[in-house]
């Protein structure tokens, strides 16, 4: 059924207003985080993006970031521009700062990304041959994976490979690495990483999955045809990330959704949930009837994945609404700041943070 955008926000006002939720607030957020891996961690992880300048200049930032995670992943600090500005020099620090918080605070920690059409340095521009193209991200994968063996177990290695509107699997977003070697480039990155570090697990990220109407339904459809083709050549891969970036005014696509993760469990895939949080431009400006929608959202769609699927982890891209990207694409028009995240600008959690914390439990 289709809905008009208010009765869909009243229906999504409804169905925040009537969760029932266990728990809810930060100390009990806290209180329930067991180390990973023991045989008490029987909740879905919680992690979220981070920033490495925040946690530098931030205290308050730092210890609710620990307090609060079981994992993290980097939200720049490794990507190419960042870890890799030069052909020939490589910046860890950054990087090498968050993998040093997560080991001091016993937190796990994803690794983003290795191949990815953006966040490029100018220099990759200029190589000029398919066997230029494929020795340098080679040894770009070579060089960052083998640096945190050991340290960082999981690695989103192919970044949104396909276009907005894909026609099947071989509709791979332009990149350097498409230009010059085609949709080759996603084995061969696969291959390296897990050739780097076979004990890493490998992820596919991608976005703009949930929704309903034919572009993202050509989505799921290439995606599916993407991951069958990668299956069918013994490439190394191990779990599907759905980003998650969610929009309250769009209509997820509860049927077209689970058959995508039904598909992907047919495949003997694990499902990560990487990037969440809901993109609130459009939405009321009231806070209150704002972070209802917001909780909704992310419900309808948790709900939807967890019927299917039970995720290996649940990430937010970040966790409070100080540090957030949306508002340098999707500014509210009324001025108002984005509330995307879990925790407010001063570090409270909202109906947001309560959903998130409901559906770790669902299915322990």
């Amino acid at each position: 059924m289709t809905m008009s955008l208010p009765s869909r926000r009243k229906f999504l006002t409804q169905t925040a207003a009537g969760l029932a939720l266990s728990l809810s607030g930060a100390a009990a957020f806290a209180e329930s985080r067991r180390p990973l891996g023991s045989a008490e961690s029987t909740l879905i992880p919680y992690g979220a993006a981070v920033r490495a300048g925040a946690l530098a200049s931030d205290p308050t930032y730092r210890a609710t970031i620990a307090r609060m995670c079981d994992m993290i992943v980097p939200e720049g600090e490794m990507k190419w521009s960042d870890i890799h500005p030069k052909r020939d020099e490589y910046r860890f620090e950054n990087a090498d700062a968050l993998v040093d918080f997560a080991r001091q605070n016993h937190l796990g920690i994803r690794g983003h990304t290795l191949a990815w059409y953006g966040a490029l340095p100018a220099w990759t521009s200029e190589l000029a041959s398919a066997a230029e193209a494929e020795r340098e991200l080679v040894d770009h994968i070579e060089t960052v994976v083998s640096r945190y063996r050991g340290a960082v177990p999981s690695w989103d290695v192919v970044n949104e490979p396909l276009i907005d509107w894909p026609q099947d699997r071989s509709s791979i977003r332009p990149s350097i690495w498409m230009n010059r070697l085609g949709p080759e480039y996603l084995p061969i990155a696969l291959k390296a990483t897990a050739s780097t570090d076979p004990d890493a697990k490998l992820v596919l990220n991608e976005y703009d999955v949930e929704y309903r109407g034919a572009r993202f339904e050509a989505r799921r459809r290439s995606l599916i045809q993407l991951l069958r083709w990668l299956r069918d050549r013994d490439v190394p891969l191990h779990a599907v990330g759905l980003q998650a970036h969610l929009f309250a005014g769009r209509g997820i696509d509860r049927d077209g959704l689970q058959s995508l993760l039904a598909e992907i469990v047919a495949l003997k895939l694990d499902v990560l949930i990487t990037e969440l949080d809901v993109i609130d431009f459009d939405l009321p400006g009231k806070i209150k009837e704002r972070d209802a929608l917001v909780a909704a959202t992310a419900a309808e769609f948790l709900g939807a994945c967890c019927e299917v699927v039970r995720p290996k982890a649940i990430l937010t891209w970040g966790l409070t609404d100080r540090y957030t990207w949306v508002p340098t694409y999707f500014k509210r028009a009324d001025g108002m700041p984005n509330r995307p995240l879990p925790l407010d600008a001063e570090f409270k959690p909202k109906p947001l943070f309560d959903v998130i914390e409901e559906y770790r439990r669902k299915l322990t």
